[in-house]
């Protein structure tokens, strides 16, 4: 079963362009999937997210991982009532990348009404962990 708030979300939100610019523009990750406890994106690794060896940097992994897991946290709100913001966010790099494209899968550990925890794994193009976050968010009501 899905844990989306809107039942009947299908993947063409993941065709529109994200208006944050950071996401879409700069960085070019896009959503990619959506299963029913799940959300996908990629990223590229090029000039734009290397750190200065020439692998990816890991504050650009973070931007992924926060991406994925913030919309995540969103979609399953009933955002005419509640917003979702991050609390913190905490990676481990486990392995370098400096070309390709990266993949991001955001998984919830706990939604509750308060707060929600998500894993974000992220995985090199042969599927070898890169690197692992975890997100919480807080679920806010939105002002009158």
């Amino acid at each position: 079963m899905a844990i989306w708030f809107d039942k009947n979300l299908d993947e063409k939100f993941l065709r529109t362009k994200h208006p944050n610019k950071i996401i879409h523009d700069f960085l070019d990750i896009h959503f990619t999937e959506l299963g029913d406890d799940f959300l996908r994106g990629t990223m590229p690794v090029d000039e734009r997210t290397h750190q200065p060896m020439g692998i990816l940097h890991g504050g650009a992994s973070c931007v992924l991982a926060e991406s994925l897991g913030s919309m995540a946290g969103y979609l399953c709100v009933d955002s005419s009532k509640y917003h979702v913001v991050g609390l913190d966010i905490h990676t481990t790099h486990i392995r370098s990348v400096s070309s390709g494209i990266v993949t991001g899968t955001a998984k919830p550990v706990h939604l509750g009404r308060s707060t929600q925890v998500w894993e974000i794994r992220i995985e090199n193009e042969e599927g070898k962990l890169v690197s692992i976050t975890r997100l919480n968010m807080f679920v806010k009501e939105n002002a009158p």
